[in-house]
């Protein structure tokens, strides 16, 4: 006997909140990813989708009789029927599970859900050099491309799906009058069949899912590295790897990472001091051998040795050209383009040129997306 007359009670409590967790969570990690600085919080919102994956995963195998995807119609005669029906008679009943259309989704939805995060995870790995693939960075680096167009690209089929899962939602609602808008709400959908019951430790799992999903959110977000997050790069003390190279170039000017520009930029701007910067360079502020020494230290760090995002991304972006400023890279045009040019003539960054205004530890080599000081 069903608790509610005209009603079936179909998705409990668990379900509901781990469905409007996969909502919310995928909205939040595809808003944040287009901030630079928000790359941890990114994370964090994909972790507690990819628990949610896992957990849909498993419930379609050992959950209530609805959520099983034994009980998915996923014959084509079965989605053909279910959509000329639809047009066809606007009050026909519908079924306590999941509809054609439903389970369609709902596997393809976990299918490219699935994509997602492990293309996000390879690619918090190899590209940044951080989480729990950061040592596929070294040998890897080359595919962040790949992975970089399938993680966005699978990302942007999924959310386009969404909006037709929302459509198709909002016609049954209004349309065919199904009240389907409240059904992952309450748990109770307007149909004939059996109230579903779950065992008490099924209902165990689905709250544990729950707080380990949110559990890692605030793990990560708690502290900026874990072994979740911990990342490949820290800060280099460049002026224990080579004094001169800190000290001499570092007495004008913060010293730049030698990954940022590849051999041939640090070779024309070492062979042109006698401009440099509109600075004279003499033998007596830097001697010949200082210079011999810091253009091979430099060399031997350049864009081209490094595995460094930022340092694949400028050789990458290259080509022939070997500009003798990292703000002539196509790198850190494409990167700094919507920042307001006003933004450079502020008193605290005054030029361009002025890294460490934006990013913190710069001079350490660290270009980590959570040291991003400004934020436009």
């Amino acid at each position: 006997m069903n608790k509610k007359e005209g009603h079936v009670f179909v998705w409990p409590i668990g379900t509901r909140i781990i469905h409007w967790l996969m909502a919310l969570s995928f909205t939040a990690a595809f808003i944040t990813s287009y901030y630079e600085y928000m790359l941890h919080d990114h994370v964090a919102f994909g972790f507690i989708f990819l628990t949610i994956i896992i957990y849909r995963i498993i419930w379609g195998l050992i959950g209530p009789e609805y959520a099983r995807f034994k009980t998915f119609k996923l014959k084509p005669s079965q989605l053909k029927f279910y959509f000329v029906e639809k047009i066809q008679n606007r009050w026909r009943k519908i079924p306590a599970g999941h509809n054609p259309a439903s389970s369609w989704f709902t596997v393809w939805a976990l299918g490219m859900g699935t994509v997602i995060v492990v293309s996000g995870l390879l690619l918090y790995g190899i590209q940044e050099g951080k989480g729990l693939f950061r040592d596929l960075n070294s040998d890897y680096s080359d595919y962040m491309f790949i992975l970089d167009m399938v993680h966005k690209y699978a990302s942007y089929i999924f959310a386009a799906w969404v909006v037709i899962h929302i459509v198709g939602v909002m016609i049954e609602q209004f349309w065919h009058k199904t009240n389907m808008v409240f059904a992952m709400v309450t748990g109770y959908k307007r149909t004939e069949g059996r109230d579903t019951k779950v065992k008490p430790l099924l209902s165990f799992f689905s709250y544990m899912m729950i707080v380990i999903a949110i559990g890692t959110y605030f793990f990560i977000v708690s502290s900026n590295y874990n072994f979740l997050t911990l990342q490949k790069y820290t800060n280099v003390d460049y002026e224990a790897k080579h004094a001169a190279f800190y000290n001499e170039c570092g007495d004008c000017h913060k010293v730049y990472p030698p990954y940022m520009l590849p051999k041939r930029s640090w070779q024309k701007i070492m062979a042109g001091l006698d401009n440099h910067r509109g600075e004279e360079i003499t033998e007596a502020n830097i001697t010949k051998s200082q210079q011999t020494s810091i253009l091979e230290f430099l060399i031997q760090n350049a864009a081209e040795t490094s595995k460094r995002e930022a340092a694949v991304k400028v050789m990458h972006s290259l080509g022939e050209i070997r500009p003798k400023a990292i703000t002539k890279t196509p790198y850190w045009r494409a990167t700094h383009k919507d920042i307001p040019k006003y933004v450079y003539k502020q008193k605290k960054i005054k030029d361009k040129s002025n890294c460490i205004a934006c990013h913190k530890d710069f001079e350490h080599g660290n270009l980590d997306d959570m040291n991003i000081i400004y934020r436009p």
